[in-house]
């Protein structure tokens, strides 16, 4: 046994199932016992083992400027020191949420919170506040977190109610929730039609990051925000995945603003947090201005703070983003080139740096369409690729990040790795 199987297995008599988020687990790869991770420095992970690996994880996105980055390690230093948690207000906090704004002018007030799971759940209670509904419309594939009203699956029609996806899901909640189809137009306007009086929001992820990478379609955005500002129904942007992973702030998306964001991930540095903020109007819902409560020990912590800061320093740099583009756009095609050759179909969503390989030859533009990728394939691919020391996520639907990190030498390993973990995918067929 190698030191992670023998870490896991101590684990399980611990932790439940031995992971602190599923996500972890390799029971979507076919089993078996997940690296366990002694440290993390640049584009690089190092297991118990002492192996080495590429990693493309990005701890599910937070990851953008390298592990362990020196300017990173410094703030967060420097905030230790001057103390981690204060409890009341700090000037880091304004910075901050100066910063953010700046970047993202549709945030005319904002409030930190300690996830992205936090920051959507509190921007439901906001926007029912607002409008004194009680339904949300989301879409099918989009994650929002964990909290009840998001884990709710399709029902049997583009425009019924939603059904539990979890257990401990309560029917009562389930039956708040309208779930319609990514990118499919005609559903959301019939959906919409039918449930437009009891609707306090809609809640998207403009750039899917949890069925793999899917861009929206033409269109699908505007249609959206037509409809949504016509009847005075909050728009909410999921960006929790998406702000600051392809540009500088959130994607233009054909101007098409919304009326809430939720953020959390890349914002933290590679600490906890989140923040949701939007329209003025809206956000005076939250206490102490308004009826809407929501507070937070944690919240704003000095630590989080400076480290997002710090990312944010970094990301700011000259051709930070047109260098990750140019990296993933040559693991996009060379990737593409070197299934062609081991006569393997495959298909690659990409926007900037971030990208996701679907086994299949079909295009991927909804959650159907990603769960007609080949599971068997990518398990096979996922462990070839860990045993040449290339780190993905565990996951299908996952996306491959890269990071500020990654030079041409982590590429050339990467396609180094996938030629052979290609023709190992090909040989079990």
């Amino acid at each position: 046994m190698t030191q992670s199987d023998n870490w896991h297995e101590r684990a399980k008599n611990v932790i439940i199932g031995g992971v602190n988020s599923p996500s972890r687990s390799f029971k979507a790869v076919g089993g078996g016992a997940p690296i366990t991770i002694e440290k993390a420095e640049g584009a690089y992970l190092y297991d118990v083992d002492g192996n080495a690996y590429v990693d493309y994880l990005a701890a599910y996105g937070p990851i953008i400027a390298g592990h362990a980055h020196p300017h990173i390690v410094e703030a967060v230093q420097q905030a230790m020191q001057q103390g981690s948690l204060i409890g009341a207000p700090t000037p880091w906090e304004t910075l901050f949420a100066e910063r953010l704004q700046k970047a993202i002018p549709e945030l005319e007030r904002i409030r930190f919170v300690n996830s992205g799971t936090e920051a959507v759940m509190t921007l439901l209670r906001v926007a029912r506040a607002y409008t004194g509904k009680t339904k949300i419309m989301k879409f099918a594939g989009c994650y929002h977190g964990h909290f009840d009203q998001v884990l709710v699956a399709a029902g049997s029609g583009p425009s019924s109610l939603g059904t539990p996806d979890s257990a401990g899901v309560p029917e009562s909640v389930a039956n708040q929730v309208v779930t319609v189809p990514y990118n499919d137009i005609a559903s959301f306007q019939v959906a919409f039609a039918k449930h437009q009086d009891d609707l306090a929001c809609v809640l998207i992820e403009p750039v899917v990051g949890n069925f793999g990478i899917v861009s929206p379609i033409p269109g699908f955005l505007e249609a959206i925000r037509e409809t949504t500002e016509k009847t005075g129904i909050p728009l909410i942007y999921d960006e929790v995945i998406t702000a600051f992973r392809f540009r500088f702030g959130i994607v233009d998306y054909n101007a098409v603003k919304p009326d809430l964001i939720a953020m959390g991930k890349i914002i933290g540095g590679g600490l906890p947090i989140g923040a949701y903020g939007g329209k003025r109007e809206i956000m005076e819902q939250v206490a102490p201005l308004g009826p809407a409560y929501q507070a937070g020990t944690l919240a704003g912590n000095p630590a989080s703070i400076r480290a997002g800061m710090a990312c944010l320093d970094v990301l700011e740099a000259p051709n930070v983003y047109p260098q990750m583009n140019a990296l993933a756009e040559k693991l996009e095609d060379e990737l593409l080139r070197l299934a062609k050759k081991s006569g393997l179909p495959i298909t690659i969503n990409r926007l900037g740096g971030g990208f996701t390989v679907f086994f299949g030859d079909h295009q991927v533009v909804n959650y159907e369409d990603a769960k007609r990728s080949d599971s068997q394939d990518f398990a096979v691919f996922f462990k070839a690729m860990l045993a040449r020391g290339v780190h993905l996520a565990p996951s299908k639907y996952e996306a491959w990040f890269l990071t500020t990190a990654h030079t041409e030498k982590e590429i050339d390993k990467t396609l180094e790795a996938a030629e052979a973990s290609f023709d190992e995918v090909k040989s079990r067929k």
